[in-house]
């Protein structure tokens, strides 16, 4: 009894859940059953949701910079590759898999890491991949051989690519809808710069030093993120935190009834069960939810086009301009300021749709009216590559070919942002696993686009080449999200109860 007047004096502890916490949990059993553990309405200073907004900032800034060293080492060979060819006798397609294969290993990365933090949580998961990247890192730098750099390069990527995993859920754990541009604009700033500046510094690294302290710089910055992850991330995800909340309860009462809704709802089910269809759940979504699928069918294209142009513009510069290794490095700039350019503008524009729609009288929000900015991008991306491709073919000055790259890059961001937060709001129970689907799709063509690049700009050149991409890009790009802003709605509702 005494346990009992406990639990009921908790009104911090015991009160209604969000839907998308309770699964099939009625409304009369959250009203009515006082072991129930759940937060508070309206305020719950454990909610991630309701926490200072500089709680909320510090968490996404810590997997911010995390993914910005993450992203940087994926590019950061690419100036290197040459040198790196030579010195471990490796053909055109093993140096290309030596700075690939990293990409490969951020498809398969995210089907386990995903699931994983859905069921222990994000922090444990973060802080894990955090060791597991640093470790293989460091390795690459001390390779003596291309089969070590390959296979060190692969396992640095599987724990790099947590990050992937990792962001839309904690975005989605800790901000509203309304601040979901801004969210996405400031977390995004940092990471993409990651992929610009790695090939600058692994140009000046490749002109002045040993390829090896492209890895071995990396690594200490790593450490320092280490430090910083264990010591100012924060666990995010809900379940997760009730679950700590509801042994506590137990463990001070000692009543054994108090439960959460996530552990109802798995009460009947072994942990390998549990566990199990967790770590199916992203090849479920990819496989039978064609709002996964269009999706990340529209945003893998553009993150293959990405890729293609980070792994092939420096030797742009090196053989159709004569410049050197470490001014090549440079142009990256104008990638840069183009995806950050659009990240910032999209994720004002993101806001400002939002708040227009929930102005008007009787509104609310649904998922789709995101896609509503990806149609610009998906006109400027094609055109940015146009400009790019003949600006090159005909050696026009440097200024045109960036300009082009600029535009491309900005247009490829602006499409990607939206489409990001359609996935984040189509499935906010599964956020992870939802991220993870999406990202095994982009990381392949990551993985496979830059292997055919370097023949389709020899058999082409770069004009036609480039025209050849901005063509599929157009007959792609525009019609495939007109069809999830029409259909959306009908597919999510088939959806949800299969999740």
């Amino acid at each position: 009894m005494a346990a009992n007047t406990n639990a009921q004096t908790r009104p911090d502890i015991i009160s209604s859940v969000p839907e998308i916490e309770l699964g099939s949990i009625s409304t009369k059993d959250k009203q009515d059953d006082p072991y129930l553990v759940a937060f508070a309405k309206p305020h719950d200073a454990e909610n991630p949701k309701d926490w200072p907004t500089s709680r909320k900032w510090l968490v996404t800034d810590v997997l911010s910079a995390t993914g910005f060293n993450r992203i940087m080492v994926s590019t950061i060979m690419a100036p290197a590759l040459s040198i790196i060819a030579k010195e471990f006798n490796m053909n055109s397609a093993e140096s290309a898999m030596a700075l690939s294969i990293y990409l490969l290993a951020t498809a398969f990365g995210p089907l386990v890491i995903g699931p994983l933090s859905e069921v222990y949580g994000r922090k444990p998961v973060l802080h894990a991949s955090n060791v597991w990247f640093l470790i293989w890192n460091i390795a690459c730098g001390f390779a003596n051989s291309k089969e070590m750099l390959i296979a060190s390069r692969f396992l640095a990527g599987f724990g790099a690519s947590s990050i992937y995993a990792l962001a839309s859920g904690v975005l989605g754990d800790v901000w509203r809808p309304e601040q979901r541009g801004r969210s996405l604009g400031v977390y995004l700033l940092i990471p993409l710069l990651g992929a610009a500046v790695g090939p600058i510094i692994g140009g000046f690294m490749a002109g002045r030093t040993t390829w090896r302290w492209m890895f071995w710089a990396t690594s200490i910055f790593q450490v320092v993120m280490v430090l910083v992850s264990f010591s100012a991330f924060y666990e995010t995800h809900g379940p997760t935190i009730l679950k700590a909340r509801a042994e506590r309860l137990r463990r001070e009462t000692g009543n054994q009834q108090h439960y959460t809704a996530d552990e109802r709802l798995h009460s009947n089910k072994s942990p390998y069960f549990v566990l199990g269809r967790a770590l199916i759940r992203p090849l479920r979504l990819l496989a039978f939810h064609p709002i996964i699928q269009i999706s990340s069918l529209i945003s893998a294209f553009y993150y293959g086009i990405l890729y293609i142009v980070l792994s092939t513009f420096s030797d742009l510069w090196i053989t159709q301009y004569q410049q050197s290794v470490e001014i090549s490095g440079l142009h990256y700039i104008s990638c840069a300021l183009g995806e950050i350019a659009g990240s910032q503008i999209g994720a004002k524009a993101m806001d400002v749709l939002y708040r227009r729609q929930a102005s008007r009288p009787n509104s609310e929000h649904a998922p789709e009216a995101r896609l509503y900015l990806v149609f610009p991008g998906a006109l400027l991306g094609p055109l940015g590559l146009f400009l790019y491709g003949w600006a090159a073919q005909n050696r026009l000055h440097w200024v045109i070919v960036d300009v082009g790259i600029f535009i491309s890059m900005f247009g490829m961001q602006m499409t990607g942002m939206p489409l990001q937060a359609y996935v984040m709001e189509s499935y906010p129970e599964y956020t992870g696993s939802a991220g993870a689907a999406s990202q095994f799709v982009r990381s392949l063509t990551a993985f496979l686009f830059p292997l055919f690049a370097p023949r389709m700009y020899e058999v082409l050149g770069y004009g036609w080449g480039n025209s050849t991409i901005g063509f599929i890009g157009l007959a792609f790009g525009l019609p495939a999200p007109l069809a999830i802003l029409f259909f959306g709605a009908r597919l999510r509702a088939k959806a949800r109860p299969s999740c």
